[in-house]
């Protein structure tokens, strides 16, 4: 029986920064006009998805975050409506979220939700409910989240400088969560990234990263008004923990 063997540390390192700047060149290739916003690191959001958009993501981040290597999938099922499913590959799993809104004309946002539900790890559904309040620069988040045995409260703002630039702080309470700082970048309007630090709430010294890539195709509904919807978008049903 051959012995099962785990690559040397600077190899992984090597694939890594491949896979990044490989990432990174394909990006910064692609034209940055017409550029939308949205995304938030850690918190679900009360906006939704717009109708008829389906958004591909990779996500990598500190294994102390959740499982280092994500695919995820995110789609706009209606305007008041969305599902997403996350792949995890070490453990290997499935996550599955969704999102309804209740209030879903700006500036006032309410939606409710579950996300990391998990049939395959017997992981229960975490139920949420959120919200919002929206202007053209300004995104502020509040709602709360039941996760295993207790309520955590949400906590997210976001600045968007333009339709490419966006700033970004979120905050999740209880001692396995953190607070994040990040940005995201949107090299089109269908391509974005959004890098994120990791401040540990059990001890803030313990900073973790995260990143991720994000492609959207617009499978139905009217283009142009799914684009002008993600001009005013921070995020959705997201960070599978």
């Amino acid at each position: 029986m051959n012995e099962l063997r785990k690559p040397p540390a600077s190899n992984k390192l090597t694939d890594f920064t491949t896979l990044i700047l490989a990432i990174g060149v394909f990006l910064l290739s692609a034209s940055s006009a017409f550029a939308t916003t949205k995304g938030l690191s850690q918190i679900v959001t009360p906006d939704l998805q717009p109708e008829g958009d389906l958004s591909l993501s990779l996500q990598i981040q500190d294994k102390r975050i959740a499982n280092p290597y994500e695919l995820q999938a995110e789609m706009g099922l209606t305007k008041w409506a969305e599902v997403a499913v996350f792949r995890g590959f070490q453990p290997d799993e499935w996550i599955f979220g969704t999102e309804i809104g209740l209030l879903t004309k700006e500036p006032f946002l309410l939606s409710i939700g579950f996300v990391n539900w998990s049939p395959h790890l017997n992981v229960d559904p975490q139920p949420y409910i959120e919200a919002g309040y929206y202007t053209e620069h300004h995104k502020i988040i509040v709602g709360a989240i039941h996760a295993d045995y207790k309520n955590e409260a949400i906590l997210g703002y976001a600045y968007d400088f333009n339709q490419t630039w966006r700033v970004q702080v979120d905050f999740q309470s209880g001692s396995e969560n953190s607070s994040t700082i990040g940005f995201t970048c949107n090299v089109t309007r269908d391509f974005q990234f959004n890098p994120a630090i990791y401040f540990s709430n059990d001890d803030p010294r313990r900073i973790f990263g995260y990143i991720v890539f994000t492609y959207t195709f617009h499978l139905w509904g009217s283009k142009e008004e799914n684009r002008a919807a993600l001009t005013k978008e921070v995020g959705h049903v997201a960070g599978a923990k």
